[in-house]
């Protein structure tokens, strides 16, 4: 089977999940629209990926804690596994400035799983994202690109939820180094155990060399690209470590909307899925040749059925990969 058969198979089963997440009278937009948007924004440049555009690829290890098959019956918490893994920052700029405080940093990693293939695992470093639908998606970014600040102002008065991304990045510090973060999932997912008992649950990964933030005035002179030599220096000190958690969910809590967070969310209890060891740096080219897919999960995990936003993604990335990979 050649990759364009493979990715444009994995299209196909996107698109199905995404037309049975959605209203169909919603009339959402197309996975191609999406990455229109995000072009009409940033540009469109070949060879690069529409979204996480600017990132360095990775590769590692994941160890699964002694409690994890209790809570799942996925392959990657039953033994450990390698991982291929990239840090990146949000938008479609490859020349988007690691000292910025305003943008997301990314970490996906893709599970090694043997005979059982892959897993995707995507993050960010914010708990919510920017917008609740797919058609908000494009509106928004068809909003920032007509730079119209009135527009704008009354975007965010007609959907206050979009706001809260930005809060929350502003209210922190600028990261010292991709691996001094926290990041989360978004998205509620359902894990199922060999017994058959299932719990909702989000992603959190935290590094274990803490927090590690900057203030915009000590970020400034750090220079726009400074996170790649960072991630040498620290690379060359031993594995960047995360351990990763389940926040775990409870009765009632919404499934639907990336931009909410559960209640008190930050102090709920949470269960230790294992460690996530970073030891080298990768070729690019290693990265390119597939996308992280929020919906690659194996059996014993399950994304929402209610999450518009979790549904239009991975069928969306599938339509960036196969750009990218065609020649212009």
């Amino acid at each position: 089977m050649t990759f364009r058969q493979m990715a444009v198979g994995a299209l196909a089963l996107g698109l199905a999940s995404f037309a049975g997440a959605v209203s169909r009278a919603e009339e959402p937009p197309r996975p191609d629209q999406l990455v229109d948007a995000l072009n009409g924004v940033f540009g469109k440049h070949p060879g690069a990926r529409a979204a996480h555009t600017k990132g360095i690829c990775l590769t590692g290890n994941f160890t699964p804690s002694s409690d994890a098959a209790g809570l799942s019956k996925a392959p990657q918490f039953a033994k450990p596994v390698g991982v291929i893994g990239r840090f990146s920052l949000g938008g479609g700029n490859p020349q988007a400035p690691d000292n910025a405080q305003d943008n997301v940093r990314g970490l996906a990693i893709k599970f090694d799983l043997g005979a059982a293939g892959n897993s995707d695992l995507v993050m960010i470093s914010a708990p919510v994202f920017f917008v609740k639908t797919p058609a908000l998606f494009v509106e928004f970014l068809q909003t920032v690109g007509s730079g119209d600040k009135d527009k704008l102002t009354a975007f965010f008065a007609a959907h206050p939820e979009s706001t809260r991304q930005n809060a929350w990045l502003m209210s922190h510090p600028v990261p010292a180094s991709y691996g001094g973060v926290d990041y989360f999932g978004l998205h509620a997912f359902t894990f199922t155990n060999a017994a058959g008992e299932s719990k909702v649950i989000k992603y959190k990964a935290i590094p274990e060399a803490g927090e590690l933030g900057l203030t915009p005035d000590e970020a400034k002179p750090k220079g726009p690209d400074f996170y790649a030599d960072e991630l040498k220096e620290r690379l060359a000190k031993g594995p960047i470590a995360f351990d990763l958690v389940a926040i775990l969910g409870q009765k009632g809590d919404p499934t639907n909307d990336p931009t909410a967070r559960w209640d008190d969310e930050d102090n709920r209890a949470t269960a230790p899925l294992g460690k996530i060891a970073i030891d080298a740096i990768a070729p690019d080219a290693t990265c390119a040749a597939f996308s992280f897919l929020p919906g690659n999960v194996p059996d014993g995990i399950a994304g929402p059925t209610d999450d518009p936003i979790f549904a239009a993604r991975s069928p969306a990335y599938v339509v960036s990969l196969i750009r990218r990979s065609t020649p212009q």
